[in-house]
């Protein structure tokens, strides 16, 4: 059964698939637009946000949580770039813009995820 599960499984197991939000979570935020299917970039909207939400509280353990999810650069972009930028924003800090073009091998469609300024 699958009552209240609401994330995508990405055809990949547990470890693979948040190895993947990972990596594309850190890409994203040093350069703060990507293009990618749209299920990978909800996984990975969903997944920068409450890292974004996190540093907002500007506390040694928010710090701590975003350190052992990502990188120390991506980490030091969330925790004192992307928290000040949107200290008065209450959410929704990432958008999905979709494209016209889809990909070749399999046709899924792509999308840009991109913070919102």
């Amino acid at each position: 059964m699958k009552h209240r599960v609401n994330f995508p499984k990405l055809h990949r197991k547990r470890d693979q698939r948040l190895a993947l939000i990972r990596n594309m979570a850190n890409h994203f935020i040093l350069q703060e637009r990507i293009t990618t299917t749209k299920a990978k970039a909800k996984a990975t909207q969903r997944y920068v946000e409450k890292l974004i939400t996190k540093a907002k509280k500007q506390n040694l353990a928010a710090f701590r949580i975003i350190r052992s999810r990502l990188p120390q650069v991506a980490t030091q972009k969330v925790y004192y770039d992307l928290a000040k930028r949107y200290e008065t924003r209450k959410g929704g800090y990432t958008r999905i813009l979709k494209l016209e073009t889809t990909k070749q091998k399999d046709g899924s469609s792509l999308v840009i995820l991109d913070l919102v300024k």
